[in-house]
C-alpha cells in the first residue's frame, strides 16, 4: 500500500518516475531510429551507407574510408553498447565568477570486433555524455582477435593473435595473448575496453601514469588498433583467427 501511495503522490505532484534500464534502452533505440530516418548525409561515405552501397563496417574500412558522421556507425552497427568510464566537473574562473562544466569519457563497442573512446564537454551532464558517445563512434577502430598464445592451441578468437603495445601521453600498455580460461589479467580501468571489444583472455603490462584513466584507456585502444596493422601470411591468419 505504501508503494502505491508513493506512486499516486508522485503522479499528483507531476513527478516523473525513474525509468528502468530496459525502458532507457528502448527510448534510446527509438530516438536512434528516428534520427536515422531524418538523417541527411553530408559526406560521400555517408551517402554510400544511406543508399545501401556499403552494408557493414568491415566493407567500410576495407575501402579505407573515415567515419565522419556517427549515423554511419548507428546504421552499420546498431547493437553498439556504451559505457561511461570517466566523469569530471571542471571550473574556470572568470570576472563574473566560476563557470562550471562537465567532461565525460565514453567507451563504445559491439563486444565482437569494434571499440572506440571519446570525450565530451558541456555545461550540463547529459549533453556532455552524448557528445562523448558521438565522438567515440567517430573514433571507432577494428580489433583483430585470435589465439596467439603458445600455451593454447584451440585456434578460437578468444584473445589477440600476437603481442601488441600502445601509448598515450606517459602511459604505455603491452598486451599479450593468453590461453583460454585465463580471463582478463589487466588493470581495472581497462577491463571495460576488453569486454566491449570481445576479448576474453589477455595479459597486460603497463607503465607511466596509469592513474590517468583517460590515458590508460587510450593507450589500450592504441594497442588494440595495432592488431590490424601487422601483416600476416594467410596461413597464420587462418590459424590465429579461426572460429
Amino acid at each position: 500500500m505504501r508503494g502505491k501511495g508513493v506512486k499516486s503522490e508522485r503522479k499528483r505532484l507531476g513527478r516523473k518516475e525513474k525509468m528502468t534500464e530496459e525502458e532507457r534502452r528502448l527510448n534510446a533505440a527509438e530516438e536512434t531510429e528516428k534520427r536515422l530516418a531524418e538523417w541527411i548525409p553530408k559526406t560521400t561515405a555517408g551517402k554510400m551507407v544511406k543508399n545501401g552501397e556499403i552494408e557493414s563496417l568491415d566493407q567500410f574500412f576495407e575501402r579505407n574510408l573515415n567515419v565522419m558522421e556517427p549515423e554511419i556507425v548507428d546504421m552499420l552497427l546498431p547493437d553498439l553498447e556504451e559505457k561511461l568510464v570517466d566523469f569530471h566537473k571542471t571550473a574556470k574562473v572568470r570576472r563574473s565568477g566560476r563557470q562550471f562544466s562537465f567532461r565525460a569519457t565514453v567507451l563504445v563497442g559491439d563486444k565482437n570486433s569494434y571499440i572506440g573512446v571519446g570525450t565530451g564537454k558541456d555545461r550540463e551532464r547529459f549533453p556532455a555524455t552524448r557528445k562523448a558517445a558521438r565522438n567515440a563512434k567517430l573514433n571507432l577502430v577494428k580489433v583483430r582477435k585470435g589465439c596467439g598464445s603458445w600455451q593454447c592451441g584451440c585456434q578460437e578468437t578468444h584473445s589477440i593473435p600476437f603481442k601488441v603495445s600502445g601509448k598515450s601521453s606517459s602511459v604505455r600498455v603491452v598486451l599479450l595473448p593468453a590461453p583460454k580460461g585465463t580471463e582478463l589479467v589487466v588493470g581495472n580501468n581497462i577491463k571495460d575496453v576488453m569486454i566491449l571489444s570481445g576479448i576474453k583472455d589477455v595479459w597486460s603490462k603497463s607503465s607511466g601514469n596509469t592513474g590517468s584513466k583517460l590515458d590508460f584507456v587510450a593507450a589500450t585502444i592504441d594497442a588494440l588498433r595495432n592488431t590490424t596493422k601487422k601483416r600476416l601470411s594467410e596461413d597464420i591468419v587462418k590459424q590465429a583467427t579461426r572460429k
